[in-house]
């Protein structure tokens, strides 16, 4: 049996997972790296410190699965959005990777809007607003700011295809990874070229665009030299971290929806077509599945929520978790299990870092309502989980008014181990909730687009018929479908009774 490897470049750690042919794990390490802020909204890596980490987990997956590297015939690549690094002639970083998160570049955003205007890149790029996270209004940052530099540029990656320069020394990207770049034209997929004249880069200065699933090349000698790797494996394209994390949760086909309740909050809707908001409240982003796109909506706050709360009044928890060798959240979630549903009147607004979608405030605030000397422990960590529920039922009926046809919930992320969440949100929702069996969904989707490189399966369809299994399934108990729309709708006028007050 050959086997497919799956790396995730994420904000502040990569992780390698190898996978059979059932989406098994074979073995799965992760290594950590630091940001580097040395200035205020400046956030960067070296470039070697991705290549490193991921050479690290590499040869812990290798050395602890016992597989002999040439058996693995496909690796695919899944990264973080936006961060990209400029190289030299000589293939080589002429600075520092440029992360995502830095807002270096907040007045080459408003002069990106001002020459082309939010609307016309919302119907070209998908994207609906125009701010400093997109790569091209760090390129400007460079022309205006670096130009020595900026006239040295031999090639802008995004960090997906630097990893897949490093291991194969081909430049290549994909659809789903340049959606947020501003660079793209996702009806057309094909790079912009107003913008690409605007910033002043040609073409041949960016990767070579491929559909995803697409070999790119094989693993090359010296990249074997240094991680293991054998040079009979194939690199393909891979994908933009939701874009795989949904691929691997089985999401791809219309009528069905991921939600990732990590940290943050984030809903995948597959789509047939591109589909743009009217009054251009979400973006729609190209999908990893062949001639598919996707709507996104996401919130700052959802886990980090309840990681507030255990912190900061979860201590008992946490100490006596310690002792009893179990996580802290199973003891949280069982004081919400001993709590009525709906919290005895208790609501919260989870709006700790301000709102997205669908309310879009960046002033918003969190907001405990309806506190009585009866409520305790339990019925607070009760309220934050109906909450991010009631977040996630604003964001489907926003997808349902947009006309996406939602008949099942895919549930990924930390919550998804919770069994009174999922349960939570199937009722809140009145959809059924599925779980799946892996939880590193993000790694296992490109594991299964190598597939389709190594034609190791047929369709991608076929590699989700292998390797992504439910494990469980919520069905919505019609019983609690009337209590739970009372507090929702007190959760929506909650929200419109303080809005003015933040």
């Amino acid at each position: 049996m050959s086997y497919l490897m799956g790396i995730d470049v994420g904000t502040t750690s990569v992780k390698c997972v190898l996978f059979d042919q059932k989406g098994r794990v074979m073995a799965s390490r992760n290594s950590e790296y630091e940001l580097s802020m040395p200035q205020p909204d400046f956030v960067e890596v070296q470039a070697e410190t991705y290549w490193n980490a991921t050479k690290d987990s590499l040869a812990r997956v290798l050395n602890e699965s016992r597989i002999d590297s040439k058996d693995i015939s496909g690796i695919g690549i899944s990264s973080q959005g936006e961060s990209f690094v400029a190289l030299g002639k000589d293939g080589r970083p002429l600075g520092r990777v440029i992360v995502w998160l830095d807002n270096r570049s907040k007045e080459e955003a408003r002069l990106i809007d001002d020459e082309f205007g939010v609307d016309n890149i919302y119907g070209i790029t998908g994207q609906n607003e125009v701010i400093p996270t997109w790569t091209a209004t760090k390129i400007l940052w460079m022309k205006r700011n670096e130009p020595s530099l900026f006239e040295r540029v031999h090639k802008y990656l995004l960090l997906q295809d630097y990893m897949t320069y490093r291991l194969t020394g081909e430049f290549a990207t994909e659809y789903s990874m340049v959606c947020s770049s501003l660079l793209f034209d996702i009806s057309h997929r094909k790079w912009w070229s107003e913008i690409l004249d605007f910033i002043s880069i040609s073409e041949d200065q960016l990767p070579e665009l491929k559909p995803s699933g697409t070999p790119v090349g094989n693993v090359a000698p010296e990249a074997a030299k240094e991680t293991g790797l054998h040079t009979r494996s194939t690199v393909s394209t891979g994908a933009y971290d939701q874009a795989a994390n949904a691929v691997g949760a089985g999401n791809i086909k219309s009528g069905v929806i991921t939600e990732t309740t990590g940290g943050a909050l984030a809903v995948i809707a597959t789509l047939d077509q591109v589909l743009l908001d009217p009054m251009r409240r979400i973006p729609c982003h190209h999908h990893a599945v062949g001639g598919k796109y996707f709507l996104q909506p996401w919130c700052q706050t959802a886990g980090t929520v309840l990681k507030w709360y255990r912190d900061t009044f979860g201590l008992s928890e946490i100490e006596a978790a310690k002792r009893m060798g179990v996580d802290p959240y199973d003891l949280l979630m069982l004081e919400a299990s001993k709590v009525p549903l709906g919290s005895d009147g208790l609501i919260l607004l989870p709006h700790f870092m301000g709102a997205a979608s669908p309310e879009f405030n960046p002033d918003a605030k969190g907001v405990l309502f309806g506190l009585r000397l009866y409520h305790g422990h339990g019925h607070v960590i009760r309220a934050i989980i109906e909450s991010i529920a009631y977040m996630l039922r604003r964001n489907v009926e926003l997808l349902e008014g947009l006309g996406v046809k939602i008949e099942e919930v895919r549930s990924t992320g930390g919550a998804a181990r919770s069994s009174l969440w999922n349960q939570v949100k199937a009722d809140v929702l009145q959809k059924p909730i599925l779980t799946v069996h892996t939880e590193e969904t993000a790694a296992l989707g490109v594991a299964m687009l190598a597939g389709l490189a190594t034609k190791t399966f047929d369709s991608l369809e076929l590699a989700a018929e292998s390797m992504v299994s439910t494990k469980e399934k919520f069905s919505p108990l019609k019983a609690n479908a009337g209590l739970y729309d009372r507090q929702y709708k007190k959760y929506i006028k909650l929200y419109a009774s303080v809005e003015n007050l933040f």
